[in-house]
């Protein structure tokens, strides 16, 4: 077992708009974010569960492609995002959330997460 200390993992400037450090396990990640007022995080869904807790801001998620509706969560509130279900999400003002998926999300740990790069 090894100590982790936040202040020590490394911070990956992902875009211009968003920061993000990461753990991992064998079954989970946990992840920490900052975005700018205005990032949009495009369509996507991975077969990875997700937790999102919002710090900071507010963050809205669009589901299934749906963008009639959408669900704004604020500080102190989190959501419960099934494997494969398609989301999309805007920061509104400053945000500052964490993630937590399960499994791990490869594509974030050998950096093929083009979507979110652009």
């Amino acid at each position: 077992m090894k100590k982790i200390n936040w202040n020590e993992v490394a911070q990956e400037q992902v875009n211009p708009k968003m920061k993000r450090k990461f753990i991992y396990g064998e079954k989970m990640m946990v992840a920490k974010m900052e975005f700018e007022d205005g990032f949009t995080v495009p369509w996507h869904q991975h077969e990875n569960e997700q937790i999102t807790e919002v710090i900071e801001g507010t963050l809205r998620f669009w589901f299934d492609n749906n963008e009639d509706q959408h669900i704004d969560l604020h500080a102190g509130d989190s959501i419960i995002i099934p494997g494969n279900r398609p989301h999309k999400a805007l920061m509104i003002g400053r945000v500052i959330e964490t993630d937590t998926f399960a499994p791990p999300r490869q594509d974030w740990i050998n950096s093929s997460d083009d979507y979110l790069r652009k």
